[in-house]
């Protein structure tokens, strides 16, 4: 089920000190621009060239689109620029801020967004780029990054916040064993310990695949310090979302990503990560990003079929 993307805004949207604040940072002029679709962000998105030929890309949100992006936009900057070399990101070139306008100017990377459905071969080039993630020390420059877990506790607490107010038309399945999904979900929590850089936002919107079969990754505000396969899994969610009879079990058996992954481990992220999708898609979507929720909801859906078929609860 392909999600429906928000509409964004494009660079001549942006007002024009903006857009000379970026240029200046470009050291030219843009004479090109081409939107990317995908994501919730109501800002720009924009592949640019310049007066010059220099490509690049650039992402631009202001306080009237939201409130809380820009916020999120200085975070991405500051954990982009802390990235050591060997993970596969955009260079940040430089950053644009007045206070209500913030812009990421990045490196243009040549490459598409996976195709979805997934194919295993697609898929299976992400989980290795992830393999390398989840082996690459955390940098000094990062070692201030939030640890996975903490980051995630109230998002995983989210059964307690269904049983209390339960959503509208929610699968019985999920009434039945909130006792069950509550506990899977505390223990899954506890799973998130590591030491390893996390991505934490993984999906085909998120990645870029080269012509050379590299997976590149981007879009860093969430970026945590935790268990290196929580990546991966978010994967096979993904996959799941595009195709509900994607055979992640046979993924789960053979990629060395999760090599030392107990099934309870994954149950319980699972069950933690069903807890906050279904929590959070009844909620009135946030400003200038109204499409979300649905796509919440189908992560939700996704995940809750997973547990369902692994028959961990129940």
């Amino acid at each position: 089920m392909q999600p429906e993307w928000s509409t964004r805004i494009s660079w001549p949207d942006l007002p024009g000190d903006v857009r000379a604040g970026i240029e200046e940072i470009l050291g030219a002029p843009v004479q090109e621009w081409s939107t990317q679709r995908g994501g919730f962000s109501p800002g720009t998105a924009d592949r640019v060239r310049t007066a010059s030929g220099q490509r690049a890309f650039v992402k631009a949100v202001g306080t009237a689109l939201n409130e809380h992006s820009p916020a999120i936009h200085r975070r991405e900057a500051a954990n982009t620029a802390g990235l050591p070399p060997e993970v596969p990101s955009p260079a940040l070139i430089g950053t644009f801020d007045d206070g209500e306008w913030v812009a990421l100017i990045l490196a243009d990377v040549e490459g598409r967004a996976p195709r979805v459905p997934w194919s295993l071969a697609e898929l299976t080039i992400v989980l290795d780029a992830l393999l390398d993630l989840a082996g690459t020390p955390v940098p000094q420059t990062l070692a201030h990054l939030p640890f996975l877990e903490h980051e995630l506790r109230e998002a995983f607490g989210g059964w307690a916040r269904v049983r209390d107010d339960q959503p509208e038309s929610c699968d019985p399945w999920i009434l039945e064993n909130l006792d069950a999904l509550e506990t899977l979900a505390t223990q899954g929590l506890k799973d998130l310990g590591g030491s390893s850089l996390v991505h934490t936002d993984i999906r085909a919107d998120n990645i870029l695949i080269t012509e050379d079969n590299q997976a590149v990754l981007v879009d860093w505000p969430w970026a945590c310090i935790g268990a290196g396969w929580m990546d991966a899994l978010s994967l096979l969610i993904n996959a799941r979302v595009f195709d509900a009879d994607f055979d992640v079990e046979s993924v789960l058996a053979s990629h060395p990503v999760f090599a030392q992954v107990l099934p309870g481990n994954i149950n319980g992220v699972l069950s933690g990560l069903g807890a906050y999708f279904i929590d959070a898609a009844r909620q009135p979507p946030p400003a200038g990003l109204p499409t979300v929720r649905a796509f919440q909801q189908q992560q939700g859906d996704a995940v809750i079929a997973w547990l369902q078929q692994r028959a961990c609860v129940g």
